[in-house]
């Protein structure tokens, strides 16, 4: 065999392995039966299978240029970390943070569908969507209660404006490896000591 085809069949039995976890997690969460608590997730990787398809997501509506005009800019959260501002707060204040972001996102995303012609792209935007949703679960197993903000209820100060897809997928790329990471990171429930 030769060299890149022993790289691309690496490749894609890393990718099948992580597909294959992904499965796992989501099965146990739809698994029928009596009700029991959700087991808590706190492996990583589940977030990065997340990144990389926002990844996807982005270099495909980077390519895109006709078809991918947004006619109204659309709110999104701010992704920068002030760490210091970031440690102070508790972590109900962080998931509230973590899950209004989530929520301005999947607005987001949603609102890009109607504006978007292609099919191709339709995909990756429903992954998105699907993947915001699952986040939610994962937050959920860590006993980190829902939060649903109101349009009244979030800080404009802690938001802003994008007027392209790909700059949409680039704000949900930088905010799932900032403070997405940070909360799942320190999760109590996460922690060696719980």
């Amino acid at each position: 065999m030769s060299q890149t085809g022993h790289e691309e069949r690496s490749k894609t039995v890393k990718r099948s392995a992580g597909l294959f976890a992904l499965l796992l997690i989501v099965l146990e969460w739809t698994r029928p039966g009596l009700p029991s608590p959700l087991r808590p997730i706190c492996d990583l990787r589940v977030l990065d299978h997340f990144i990389k398809q926002a990844r996807d997501a982005e270099a495909a509506m980077r390519v895109c240029k006709e078809g991918c005009r947004i006619g109204v800019p659309l709110v999104v959260p701010l992704t920068r970390v002030d760490f210091g501002v970031w440690e102070k707060k508790n972590m109900e204040e962080q998931a509230r943070e973590v899950q209004t972001g989530l929520w301005l996102l999947n607005k987001a995303i949603s609102s890009l569908r109607t504006s978007i012609s292609t099919s191709v792209l339709h995909s990756h935007i429903d992954a998105s969507v699907r993947n915001i949703a699952s986040i939610g679960q994962v937050l959920r197993s860590l006993s980190i209660q829902d939060y649903v903000p109101t349009d009244g209820g979030i800080d404009v100060q802690e938001t802003w404006r994008v007027s392209s897809a790909s700059e949409l997928f680039q704000v949900h790329i930088n905010f799932l490896r900032g403070k997405v990471r940070l909360l799942l990171a320190n999760a109590p429930v996460c922690q060696p000591d719980s």
